[in-house]
């Protein structure tokens, strides 16, 4: 027990429910694990103690770089981690430092890593202070995230006779047994939580659900507990959401309609459902049911319950990804005929989808609907057109659109600039190339080489010779890199001209190999 003066009557799981209770290792993992994204996140509500972490072991969060803590709290912190420290309780007290309420919160904070240096503390502040539940979940956190569920479950009786047991703690207890793998033994404290005067209801349901289907591929293991459970306790939507987002998570789409009906039979439709339905339709899209999605997106908007930007934002972002233009277009009719505008990022990824199937007019009407909307073309926009356009030799449109590039101060890079010159070459504008060229030349857009070889080789093809040799010249002058290749393309041009041409050529490569 923490406080061992004092007699416990609450009822304490037997062994037999809890084998692992006899545990009171310390683990003590010796890095720290970065946060998972979690869109229901299972922090402790009192104690604001993050639990969303996930590995083999538990690993736990507490670093004293990881935020501000008072000089009072570190010195505190340093004296119960010292390796060589006997009488440690003594030495806290010599400091002076009384264990107020913020110092105890903020040394326990420290401890994660340091569970029986936090138990040592703990009982030092309790001796002269009233701990606060925060204090007390803050305890129940770090113990169960350390493994020692024994202290763990001494705490939580200590905290039922001080009347500061709440649902928080077992929120906490939940999250610690799933981070170390003990389902059962999480399921099992759910079990006996009336047993400490924590009512078992529909919060507490969900709160098991989430820490169940937190860790890796563990959905199923969460359903199982529901199936049992809510013929007791009536679910509600969030209860369904937790699942759903669970099945989103491990892309089990069988799964995910199943529990989705079973959401609509049981709590209906409702526009508060909103993230039950995006992760619904989420997990549809990305298994390649991006039909069913759509079929359900329009029974959603009779019932007004469409989901919001951000799910069509992902959905446009996943089928562009695909490269299904078809769903990706109903998708669009469907936001844009409920009112919904769409953001840049989004006429961005449509932009895109059009552009990769070569539908360039579809790419234009969305570049010109964009401004009327609000959502203004950035570099990447003109960047996805000027290349689809490149890719399909739209020879005119090629320069006009770079004029409109420019203007709107997004001027192309130079690897597109390269790609543009060699298809005005080719398709014959030249005059276009130069331009492009020009423009690189007058604003010092480097890199030049890929244009520069581009132009020489264009105008080789077209027979300019002359131009050729000016270009090479002045680009000889500039120390721009002309590629050996190039060279060697040069040198068969102006052979075909004969005595005079191959005279000229010679004269290039003289200046080409000189230092």
């Amino acid at each position: 027990m923490l406080f061992p003066d004092k007699a416990t009557s609450a009822p304490r799981p037997s062994r037999k429910d809890f084998e692992a209770a006899n545990t009171t290792r310390i683990e003590t993992p010796s890095s720290l694990c970065k946060k998972r994204r979690s869109k229901s996140p299972r922090t402790m509500e009192a104690a604001t103690v993050n639990t969303n972490l996930k590995a083999s072991k538990p690993q736990l969060e507490s670093s004293l770089d990881s935020q501000d803590f008072s000089p009072s709290a570190r010195l505190l912190f340093e004296i119960i981690t010292r390796p060589s420290s006997h009488d440690i309780e003594s030495a806290l007290s010599s400091t002076g430092i009384p264990p107020t309420h913020d110092i105890v919160h903020e040394v326990l904070k420290l401890c994660y890593e340091n569970a029986t240096a936090a138990i040592t503390f703990f009982r030092w502040a309790g001796r002269t202070h009233k701990l606060t539940s925060y204090a007390w979940n803050l305890m129940v956190d770090l113990l169960g995230k350390n493994w020692m569920y024994e202290p763990m479950w001494d705490a939580v009786r200590s905290m039922k006779q001080e009347d500061m047991l709440s649902m928080t703690t077992f929120v906490s207890v939940f999250g610690s047994y799933c981070m170390a793998g003990k389902f059962n033994e999480a399921i099992k404290s759910f079990d006996v939580m009336d047993k400490y005067g924590v009512q078992q209801d529909v919060f507490m349901v969900n709160s098991l659900l989430r820490a169940i289907c937190h860790e890796e591929n563990q959905t199923t293991k969460a359903l199982e507990f529901f199936d049992k459970i809510k013929l007791k306790i009536p679910p509600n939507a969030d209860t369904y959401a937790i699942l759903l987002e669970g099945w989103e998570k491990e892309g089990n789409v069988a799964k995910s309609k199943t529990t989705f009906g079973e959401m609509v039979i049981r709590v209906g439709w409702s526009p508060q459902n909103m993230s039950a339905y995006d992760s619904f339709l989420t997990t549809l899209v990305r298994g390649l049911q991006a039909d069913e999605a759509v079929k359900f997106l329009q029974v959603m908007k009779g019932k007004n319950c469409l989901p919001g930007l951000n799910f069509f934002s992902n959905a446009l972002d996943t089928l562009a990804k695909q490269n299904d233009s078809t769903h990706a277009i109903s998708l669009w009719d469907i936001m844009a005929s409920s009112g919904l505008l769409p953001n840049s990022i989004m006429y961005n990824a449509m932009i895109g989808l059009h552009c990769n199937n070569n539908d360039v007019d579809n790419a234009f009407r969305l570049l010109d609907e964009m401004v009327f909307n609000g959502a203004f073309p950035d570099f990447l926009t003109f960047s996805i057109i000027f290349r689809c356009l490149i890719k399909n030799k739209k020879v005119h449109q090629v320069g006009k659109f770079f004029y409109e590039m420019i203007k709107n101060e997004c001027p192309p890079t130079p690897i597109d600039c390269s790609a543009a010159i060699m298809t005005l070459t080719d398709g014959g504008d030249p005059e276009m190339a130069i331009e492009i060229w020009n423009y690189l030349v007058e604003n010092h857009i480097l890199p030049l080489d890929g244009s520069a070889n581009a132009l020489l080789i264009g105008f080789c093809n077209l027979g300019r010779m002359s131009q050729v040799r000016r270009f090479a010249e002045d680009m000889l002058d500039r120390r721009i890199n002309i590629y050996e290749s190039t060279m060697k393309k040069l040198k068969n041009t102006f052979d075909k001209t004969g005595r005079h041409g191959r005279d000229k050529y010679d004269c290039l490569i003289r200046r080409w190999k000189a230092p």
